[in-house]
């Protein structure tokens, strides 16, 4: 292993692309630490404490993309997490308007749509704002010290939206001189950088006598477990076997190729669908602060409260409902049987008119599983939270979820593209035999 860190750190363009990306991280972390003008920073730090377990849901969705810079009220407060909306907006898009998927299948239409995201990023970054100062508007006159408050309200809007936007230039930045994506380690790089917060909290408790120590080890032992199954499932993949036949175009053969298959992974869809589950069960506790005196939004609202035998079903069922929607945007049998015909190539034992059914079919029964694992998974923390309520829910955020749906699968990412680089000049990979495995169902 020793000898592979320092491999890494021998070959000039690797070591360039790690360093990069860690100075850009660097720059990030040391963003979130600057407060918007206006802010006593104290004075919020400890209203921001007198609030925990009590904060508004939507306030605590934007400060957990946001690698705790809400909390800071940082100018990077809205994080990355605008970017990350308007291209799920843009991707349901390509399926109602036409016009877009043909534009994205052009040359040059990926740059085109990557640049349509960043344009629609701006009023999705000025909605958001607004949820801003309406949370700002709520704290007490000590914590804001800018007068009059419609100036600070303004520089607070402009600020943060132009905070969004070097976020998302930093993370293009990364992706193309950095190692694996930009926005991914973003993001990552706010959830470790709440790791050793969560750890004194619960060190803390453990000294005060509020948890018993062999409670805590039992939730560690069965949080490594999880991690093992989360790698196990990011990796597995349903492969189809494909041939094609062999053209000759003029002196050429083409096609034929080898051991040629489709590889279906057991959860195409990553963690967006846990995304758009979160998203849509905010709405309600949202509306429901909002219009307090309205009888059946508030009784809507109380019944999805978090940790309700009504909010877990409703958000398994969207997790699942999402992850079957999703991997129909991105992986439409429809286009890959349209393709493998188009290129002259078939799947053994299966009818060419057939093979569009047979996708369908395969990618029903994989999502299914894969879709089921991910409710698990985002249920945990809560379901931590419900049993034992002394844990601190900063830590058991981190032992399930989006957080570590997206720790894993960005470290496996990292090191796979680690592990390229490494093979490109000849040197050993990271694991001892030399390539990171994908699991076969």
């Amino acid at each position: 292993m020793a000898n592979t860190l320092g491999n890494i750190f021998k070959i000039k363009e690797l070591r360039n692309r790690i360093l990069y990306s860690l100075g850009i991280l660097i720059l990030y972390r040391l963003g979130t630490q600057i407060p918007v003008p206006g802010i006593d920073f104290s004075a919020l730090k400890l209203f921001i404490e007198s609030q925990q377990g009590s904060a508004d849901p939507i306030m605590q969705y934007f400060n957990f993309f946001a690698g705790g810079a809400f909390d800071n009220m940082s100018i990077f407060a809205l994080g990355i997490m605008p970017y990350i909306t308007t291209t799920i907006i843009m991707q349901l898009l390509m399926i109602v308007v036409p016009s877009l998927k043909r534009m994205v299948e052009e040359e040059g239409g990926r740059k085109k749509f990557a640049q349509y995201s960043r344009i629609g990023t701006l009023p999705v970054c000025l909605v958001q704002s607004f949820l801003t100062i309406n949370f700002i508007g709520s704290l007490p006159e000590n914590v804001v010290v800018m007068n009059p408050r419609v100036y600070f309200y303004i520089l607070t809007i402009v600020i943060t939206m132009t905070g969004t936007m070097i976020l998302m230039w930093m993370g293009e930045k990364i992706t193309e001189k950095g190692i694996s994506n930009g926005i991914s380690l973003i993001i990552f790089a706010g959830i470790v950088a709440r790791v050793p917060g969560a750890l004194k909290q619960l060190f803390d408790k453990v000294q005060r006598g509020e948890l018993d120590i062999p409670i805590v080890l039992l939730i560690l032992i069965m949080f490594i477990f999880i991690i093992a199954l989360c790698i196990y499932e990011q990796q597995g993949q349903r492969k189809i076997p494909v041939n094609y036949a062999k053209r000759i175009v003029g002196r050429k053969v083409y096609g034929g190729a080898p051991n040629t298959y489709l590889p279906f992974k057991i959860n195409p869809s990553g963690v967006i669908p846990i995304i758009f589950a979160s998203s849509v069960l905010i709405i309600p506790q949202t509306m429901g602060a909002m219009f307090r005196n309205v009888g059946w939004i508030t009784a809507i609202s109380n019944s999805l409260t978090r940790g309700s035998w009504v909010y877990l079903t409703v958000y398994t069922l969207l997790i699942i409902f999402f992850a079957y929607f999703y991997t129909q945007v991105t992986l439409n049998p429809i286009e890959i049987a349209k393709n493998i015909r188009e290129n002259g190539g078939t799947i053994p034992g299966i009818p060419i008119n057939k093979v569009e059914e047979y996708l369908t079919k395969v990618l029903n029964r994989i999502v299914l599983p894969g879709s089921i694992f991910l409710a698990f998974i985002a249920l945990i923390p809560t379901v931590i939270i419900d049993l034992i309520p002394e844990f601190p829910a900063s830590f058991a955020y981190l032992l399930g979820g989006t957080s570590l749906i997206i720790m894993v699968g960005v470290v496996l990412d990292v090191m796979s593209q680690i592990d390229s680089h490494l093979k490109m000049h000849h040197q050993d990979g990271l694991v001892s035999k030399g390539k990171i495995r994908s699991r076969n169902f």
